[in-house]
């Protein structure tokens, strides 16, 4: 009947085209199909008919068709494909699914695509036929399931539901939908959030470990995607769970309103037409004549042989990409199933969807998306006839609101103080002194954590805010002692939140409530009430101790004048001696003076008296005698006059006032800005203090510099590095430094403050108490609690320091102990030269003994040698006098005989022996 047909259609183009020199020639072009059933192939033959009935007298190209049942095994379909239906020179293949089965068409795809032979799917949803590395040239009349994404997201927007929870297969359609709601996201401008993604193994006989990761999740609205058999399994577990209970929301895809078992107030999308095999069929083969007749009738377009059997492998139809390429360039606005486009990868954009409710296991119509409207007008959803879970027809508001909160916080003074407790010990609950019970985890127990009682700002905040607020909690300390940085986990591909984000993020805490910095980065992905306090950062250095020491009374001159005024005092100490000296009025008595007069001055007394005159003693002797030694005298005591008075002012003002420290001024400093290696500076590593110094250009010289020296892991190491001297200044939150200041002396912070900034209460995206918590907030601010929380935790526990100004301070044995060691060191030398000079005056003493002891010697030996000669001279003289006496009487001899022996014992006891004891 076909070929009968052609032959007739041929005769009357030949009648009809028979002007003189024209040869009609008539294109015929195989299109191919394989379908679920023979009325469809009938469906395929009559829409082929139609298209070459309309274009007989227009066209020189004529369409046969050839059809085929598709059978539900992949390897039969193949071997068909070798067959039956390449041998026909298809051009391009219509392919449907199986009547016994919704698989997907892969053998089809797989054996056309080898030869470059373009296929329509019009059944075919899932997203691997959008991947053209495997299937190069396939594309369909029906949208894909991923399509349904951006429709999922206008449906959220319309019900004003922030937060979701997405369900997916692990699939390539699952991981596609799943990105797709994603993007989508992206581009709009209401903020939606995914609370929790929860993929899951398709194919599984439970799937209860699964579904118990969204119990305790915040978000009611689940965005479904799985086949129909997991959808079944997935029903009957949820429900066991009470997850499909009132409240909840779950809005499928189309394959997941197919199970019997769908729960009642379900949401779902159909596509229009994308079931209707006959809609499908009439419409792909309206865009394949389209193409073709465009591709054939392009003259400069060569179609080379289409191949004609499995066997000839080499024979890969080069002009099948061409096809392809015009299949794709192709739109029906007005196609059975609606408007008919595709984009860049052979998927169908423009696609019509009905919302489904279902109600009692029927599928009840409550909306649509209409593409042929404008866009803010193609979704239109009638609430009032949706029944929600739970036989409930009210919108649910889309989350659960918990009254019991996970709390997460960190040891951080003066907020968050802890001291560990035993297991049966309770923490204080005196309203002076509130506790908190808070544990760590610690795998290392038997329990898996250590119990600590947690108390300071942050807690009593928090009990404030728990009661006005109306909810309960329990405490935990961050397992990683981190507030949160955003990077890559060891061996991991992506980055990721740690520390207390991290755990919020993941569900593990409702709440951080700890000194944690609003930033920017952190604001992107959690939500933070408004401040509970403001503040900024600082710098900590340590104290400089005071300067005075040992050689403090020596402060008020340079050393150069030290040694100038000690060479000066020698200096005119010589010139004193030499002038008194070489004076004609210093080196004699005068002539009239009495024996009281002073002597001239020697060198020694010369010195004694310069040092005398500076040091401002009394001068009793020695004093210059000539008149020009006294003039320089006095010229030297006005000297001495003035070097004393400008000591004794600088004196006063080096010991009596205290010095101003020479610490760094501010973040401007030129050691903070121009780091050099003896000045050594850092903060927290992971924290809003370094992603503050890294974001900011101007700071990025002191960003480098703080990663090489290393960050420090927490802040008491940095605090305690200051303290130390290991490193000079540590930059952290003004109000931990000032705190730490407050409680010790050797510490301050440096005046002013930079990076302003301030503290917040963190929770998850969207979170309902995310307003209540901001307003009892702003009412704390107003009616004085947080002031009187920063006064019991940070201001009163300061520790009493010596207060620093410009008036002048008592001087301590610090200050003076130098004068003292000076007295001690002269009372040393004294009774050190007293030594010497005793033991110089004993060696000296003998040598004068010795010398005496030999005068003595020699003196009695000339003693008795003039006694000797005394006696000779007696006896000579006696014998002389007794010649004379026998002149005279003899009473005259006797006198002179007695007077000789007096004189010879008056030469016997004189001692001198320089008298001479002659006679005349």
């Amino acid at each position: 009947m076909e070929g009968l047909i052609h032959v007739t259609l041929t005769l009357a183009l030949n009648v009809y085209f028979g002007i003189e020199g024209f040869e009609a020639r008539i294109q015929t072009i195989n299109i191919g199909a394989l379908l679920s059933s023979e009325s469809a192939g009938q469906i395929f033959s009559d829409a082929v008919n139609d298209i070459n009935n309309r274009q007989l007298l227009g066209s020189s190209i004529y369409f046969n068709a050839t059809s085929f049942v598709l059978t539900n095994s992949p390897l039969e379909v193949s071997r068909h494909m070798c067959d039956h239906v390449i041998p026909t020179e298809v051009s391009t293949v219509i392919v449907s699914h199986s009547n016994l089965s919704q698989s997907p068409p892969l053998a089809v795809s797989y054996t056309c695509g080898f030869y470059s032979i373009p296929v329509v799917g019009i059944s075919a949803r899932d997203g691997v036929f959008s991947d053209k590395n495997i299937h190069p040239s396939f594309l369909r009349t029906v949208a894909p399931y991923s399509d349904q994404a951006a429709i999922w997201i206008d449906i959220l927007i319309h019900f004003k539901w922030t937060s979701i929870v997405v369900l997916h297969s692990s699939d390539f359609d699952g991981r596609n939908i799943f990105s797709q709601i994603q993007n989508e996201i992206l581009k709009k401008t209401q903020p939606i959030q995914i609370d929790k993604e929860v993929s899951f193994k398709p194919g599984k006989d439970s799937y209860i470990s699964d579904l118990s990761k969204l119990v305790d999740v915040e978000s009611r609205v689940v965005l479904f995607y799985a086949s129909a058999e997991d959808a079944k399994v997935i029903y009957k577990e949820a429900n066991l769970l009470n997850l499909t209970t009132s409240g909840y929301v779950w809005i499928v895809t189309e394959q997941a309103l197919s199970p019997h078992n769908v729960p009642t107030g379900t949401l779902g999308l159909c596509m229009v037409g994308g079931d209707n095999e006959t809609s499908q069929i009439i419409d792909a083969v309206d865009v394949i004549s389209r193409a073709l007749q465009s591709v054939y009738s392009d003259k400069k377009q060569i179609i080379t042989q289409v191949p004609k059997a499995c066997e000839s492998s080499d024979k890969i139809w080069t002009s099948g990409q061409t096809v392809y390429r015009y299949l794709k360039e192709t739109e029906l606005k007005e196609g059975l199933s609606g408007p008919v486009k595709f984009n860049n990868v052979g998927d169908r954009l423009m696609a019509s969807y009905e919302l489904i409710n279902i109600q009692d296991t029927k599928q009840l119509l409550v909306g649509s998306y209409d593409i042929n409207k404008v866009e803010e007008d193609r979704l239109t959803i009638k609430d009032s006839s949706i029944l929600w879970m739970g036989r409930q027809v009210v919108k649910p508001k889309g989350i659960k609101i918990l009254t019991h909160l996970k709390v997460v916080t960190i040891k951080q003074m003066p907020f968050v103080l802890t001291r560990p407790i035993a297991d049966d010990e309770k923490c204080n609950q005196d309203p002076k002194v509130f506790e908190v019970e808070c544990h760590k985890a610690d795998n290392t127990t038997k329990k898996g954590f250590v119990p600590y009682c947690c108390y300071g700002y942050c807690m009593e905040m928090l009990k404030k805010l728990s009661f006005y607020v109306n909810f309960t909690y329990n405490v935990h300390l961050v397992g990683d002692g981190s507030f949160g940085a955003f990077e890559k986990p060891n061996n991991a591909t992506d980055r990721r939140w740690n520390g207390m984000i991290g755990e919020l993020l993941s569900y593990k805490a409702d709440l951080i409530v700890a000194p944690l910095t609003i930033t920017p980065d952190r604001a992107k992905y959690i939500d933070f009430s408004k401040p509970f306090k403001y503040q900024g950062l600082t710098i900590l250095v340590k104290r400089k101790p005071q300067s005075s020491n040992l050689g403090s009374f020596l402060q008020p001159f340079q050393m150069t004048l030290w040694l100038l005024v000690v060479l000066s005092v020698h200096v005119v100490a010589v010139v004193l001696y030499l002038l008194d000296r070489f004076s004609p009025f210093g080196q004699f008595k005068l002539a009239k003076s009495d024996d009281t007069e002073e002597d001239a001055l020697n060198l020694s007394t010369a010195i004694w008296f310069a040092w005398g005159v500076l040091l401002n003693s009394g001068i009793g002797e020695g004093t210059p005698r000539s008149f020009s030694a006294r003039v320089l005298g006095m010229v030297w005591a006005g000297f001495a006059m003035i070097i004393v008075a400008s000591y004794t002012a600088n004196l006063a003002a080096f010991l009596v006032l205290d010095r101003p420290d020479s610490a760094i001024s501010g973040i401007d400093d030129a050691r903070m800005r121009n780091p050099v290696d003896d000045y050594k500076y850092a903060t927290v590593k992971d924290s809003a203090v370094e992603t503050y110094f890294r974001s900011r250009v101007e700071l990025s010289t002191m960003y480098r510099t703080m990663g090489k020296w290393g960050n420090f892991e927490k802040t008491t190491d940095g605090i305690k590095a200051v303290k130390d001297g290991t490193y000079k200044a540590f930059i952290w939150d003004s109000s931990r430094l000032e705190y730490e200041a407050a409680q010790d002396c050797e510490l301050k912070t440096v005046e002013g403050l930079f990076g302003r900034s301030s503290l917040g209460i963190g929770m998850r995206r969207k979170s309902p108490w995310k307003d209540p918590m901001s307003l009892t907030i702003l009412n704390f601010h107003e009616n004085g609690t947080m002031e009187s929380l920063d006064n019991k935790w940070i201001l009163n526990n300061a520790v009493s320091c010596p207060v620093k100004g410009s008036s002048p301070a008592t001087l301590g044995l610090t200050n003076m102990a130098g004068v003292f060691m000076m007295v001690a060191g002269g009372i040393v030398i004294g009774v050190i030269l007293v030594f010497v000079e005793i033991a110089y005056k004993n060696h000296h003493g003998m040598k004068e003994k010795e010398q005496e002891i030999a005068r003595l010697a020699a003196h009695r030996w000339r003693s008795n040698i003039e006694r000797r000669k005394f006696r000779r001279r007696m006896l000579l003289d006696l014998s002389a006098g007794e010649k004379l006496s026998t002149a005279g009487s003899v009473s005259d001899v006797e006198p002179s005989r007695n007077t000789m022996n007096h004189r010879l014992n008056n030469h016997r006891l004189d001692p001198n022996p320089n008298t001479s004891s002659g006679y005349v």
